[in-house]
């Protein structure tokens, strides 16, 4: 039973086989031998595998139609069987690109070794996962200082040839990532500052101590608050960007064409984002700060009665020079460490959108991660200086 004909202009696969006295056999194919045409004749194939006999075999492939690397890979397949079993081969009528074809192609599909998970011991099925995540761990470390260091040497080369960083270029990253980002940073600030001081002074009331919630507002905002958050709405909105950017010119080659036209692509791609987050974050740091403290002051005049005066008054007897400085020294590194990560994720992206859309969810999480991690860091920093 052959392969019906799937249109109008394509021909079933067949095979027909002749013999002679001596023991010679032919066989003829024809038809079309594609992926959708070839299954009814894989019984023929396996008989004439299966075949007794000792004498020459010559495969006529003259009248084959349109053939695929399906069709042509069970005739070499079926070229190696014979031939292992002892018989003389000769494939007859084959034009040069299908006798190539056949020639390039294994004699059986390559099969990876079997995962039998249920085959290894206990100790494996618990460390092997955490033995890769530390070996991922410690291969974006790597790729992430080859990025700052790369930047860094690519940055000093150019501007010894008097023609290095795009100042537009500059300028028009800190204007997406933060001129843009001002409004959404404000409205969180002013909230997470109104927040704060509306729990503090509802706690505060029963000690009769609501005045100090501007000291719990002013170090809280400017030491630690006002940088993290700032730090982590930046990681979401402009390092899944930097990702995505990265990522998407990673699929359509064009990170290998600056190669091939003499262009480092961290230098043209990834230096100028990170100079525009150094720059942007903390500027976006000192936004935050303002409209958190004038949030504050809002909700405390509203709630317990502290006029603006007062709030300011308080404020400056709470708030030092360290408190501002420690928030702020924060900022340039917390920019550097989002932008590093997410330049490594969008370097990572594969061929596939699945691939964009799972590196820019990773670039997300690792930087939110960092740099929280970084202010814990600095933290303990900050108190074994007594700063």
């Amino acid at each position: 039973m052959h392969a019906q004909p799937k249109s109008a202009d394509e021909r079933p696969a067949t095979i027909e086989t002749t013999g002679s006295a001596d023991g010679a056999q032919s066989h003829i194919l024809s038809g079309d031998w594609r992926n959708r045409g070839i299954t009814a004749v894989l019984p023929d194939l396996a008989a004439i595998e299966n075949g007794k006999g000792t004498g020459r075999i010559s495969i006529d492939v003259s009248g084959i139609g349109s053939v695929d690397t399906a069709g042509a890979w069970l005739i070499r397949r079926l070229i190696i069987r014979l031939q292992a079993a002892g018989r003389d081969v000769e494939l007859v009528g084959a034009e040069s690109t299908l006798s190539d074809l056949i020639d390039v192609l294994p004699s059986q599909v390559p099969v990876g070794p079997p995962k039998d998970k249920d085959k290894l011991s206990l100790f494996q099925r618990i460390f092997e996962p955490v033995g890769r995540a530390v070996m991922d761990v410690a291969n974006d470390a790597v790729a992430g200082m080859y990025i700052l260091g790369s930047a860094v040497a690519g940055a000093q080369l150019k501007f010894g040839r008097g023609g290095g960083i795009s100042a537009a270029s500059v300028v028009t990253h800190i204007d997406r990532m933060g001129v843009r980002a001002v409004p959404i940073i404000v409205l969180m600030s002013f909230l997470i500052g109104a927040i704060i001081a509306q729990q503090g002074a509802f706690q505060l009331r029963y000690f009769g101590a609501e005045l100090f919630v501007v000291d719990l507002v002013g170090i809280l905002q400017l030491r630690e608050i006002g940088v993290l958050l700032t730090a982590i709405m930046i990681a979401g909105r402009s390092g899944s960007a930097i990702t995505a950017e990265i990522g998407s010119m990673k699929m359509r080659e064009e990170i290998d064409a600056l190669t091939v036209i003499g262009l480092s692509p961290i230098g043209v791609l990834i230096f100028p984002r990170l100079i525009a987050l150094t720059i942007a974050l903390p500027l976006l740091t000192i936004i935050a700060n303002f409209s958190a403290l004038y949030g504050a002051a809002i909700v405390t005049w509203l709630y317990s009665g502290i006029t603006f005066e007062t709030f300011l008054a308080r404020l400056n007897e709470a708030v030092d020079y360290s408190s501002v400085a420690s928030g702020m020294i924060k900022a340039p590194f917390m920019a550097l460490a989002i932008g590093i990560v997410a330049a490594v994720e969008g370097m990572k992206v594969g061929g596939s959108a699945e691939s964009l859309g799972q590196h820019v969810t990773s670039s997300v999480v690792k930087a939110i991660f960092v740099v929280i991690l970084m202010d814990a860091l600095f933290a303990i920093f900050y108190s074994a200086i007594d700063f």
